[in-house]
């Protein structure tokens, strides 16, 4: 049982471990704050975001900056667990990012429990020397 135990530990190191550069472990860092913000419904997420931010929900509902500060402080949806899953891509193109990862997601919409699995898109902007969301689309990963 050890064996197989260290056997699995070793994969998952060296498996999944990547050299990422400079910008790409301030876009993860970035990507990890965000589903930690929003998963504390904390407004201070909106700092992370271009002005011109664009979200497309897997349910195909769309909204700009004012549309998700309105239904973020409403706490129309609430998330209390986000787990990231795996990264599939990374990707950098001078000063852009485009992450694909997927993404476990349990809340509550309208006072109801919700879970569900996710794959996301999102393009990240180096403004200044920040990083900001740029855009996000995410799809349900049906079972």
């Amino acid at each position: 049982m050890k064996i197989l135990l260290s056997i699995f530990l070793f994969c998952f190191v060296f498996g999944f471990s990547q050299n990422y550069s400079k910008d790409e472990k301030a876009v993860l860092l970035q990507v990890k704050k965000l589903d930690s913000l929003m998963m504390k419904n904390d407004v201070q997420i909106v700092d992370l975001f271009c002005s011109d931010v664009s979200f497309g929900h897997s349910n195909s509902w769309i909204q700009n900056l004012d549309d998700f500060k309105k239904d973020f402080t409403s706490k129309k949806v609430s998330y209390k667990e986000i787990t990231q899953l795996e990264i599939s891509e990374l990707k950098q193109f001078k000063n852009t990012v485009s992450i694909r990862r997927s993404v476990k997601v349990t809340g509550l919409y309208k006072n109801q429990d919700f879970e569900t699995k996710l794959a996301l898109l999102e393009i990240w902007l180096k403004k200044k020397s920040a990083w900001k969301l740029w855009s996000r689309q995410s799809v349900e990963i049906k079972p």
